[in-house]
């Protein structure tokens, strides 16, 4: 029996090909209520939802085509968050080993390999912690700063558009955070990102 949407304080949408449970235990702890669904009512009457995403864009697209949720994610009107790969869904398309993925063309933007230009000899994945630059003002970041360290892991990132609230570096400037609206996105893995990424993900919750 799933648990009733109303009594949730947010959805996971469940795209089948995430790890869930870290994002889950990490909101569980912070006092909210979370609901992981696939279910389409659910994740429209949510109050806050997140599309988390691990793997490769065409995979994850793959799947919530299959679940027929690109409708149902591109008419959202709450705040939604998106997180690591599912920040890079959010965007137009993505192209990685040379197939280029439409994703849910929800914020500017496209997703290419990182291509360090710095001459240090950085690994990829990018892999560890590194600091925010260039931070807006977004509510999304009400007691962070420049200072704050966040987790990531990723091969493939979004350039600095329009949509960009938020920078990170390694070996080239990228977005760390995006918005367009309700829509949001970042990067990083606030659920692995100690004190700073449950305040961000405190933040979140709160936005009306």
């Amino acid at each position: 029996m799933s648990q009733n949407v109303t009594t949730a304080d947010a959805v996971i949408i469940d795209t089948g090909c995430a790890n869930i449970s870290s994002l889950k235990f990490a909101l569980e702890r912070l006092g909210y209520q979370i609901l992981v669904s696939a279910d389409k009512a659910e994740i429209k009457g949510a109050k806050k939802v997140f599309l988390p995403g691990v793997g490769s864009a065409e995979f994850a697209m793959n799947s919530i085509n299959e679940r027929d949720l690109v409708d149902v994610i591109q008419n959202l009107t709450q705040p939604v968050l998106g997180i690591c790969l599912g920040m890079q869904l959010m965007t137009e398309h993505s192209i990685e080993n040379n197939i280029d993925t439409p994703c849910l063309n929800l914020i500017p933007g496209e997703i290419k390999r990182i291509t360090p230009d710095n001459g240090d000899n950085l690994r990829l994945p990018h892999m560890g912690w590194n600091t925010l630059e260039n931070l807006s003002d977004s509510p999304l970041f009400n007691g962070l700063s420049a200072d704050d360290y966040f987790y990531f892991v990723h091969t493939y990132c979004a350039p600095i558009n329009s949509a960009t609230i938020a920078e990170a570096n390694y070996g080239q400037q990228f977005s760390a955070c995006l918005q367009n609206n309700n829509f949001l996105g970042v990067q990083f893995h606030p659920e692995r990102s100690g004190k700073a990424g449950a305040k961000l993900l405190s933040n979140f919750m709160e936005l009306c």
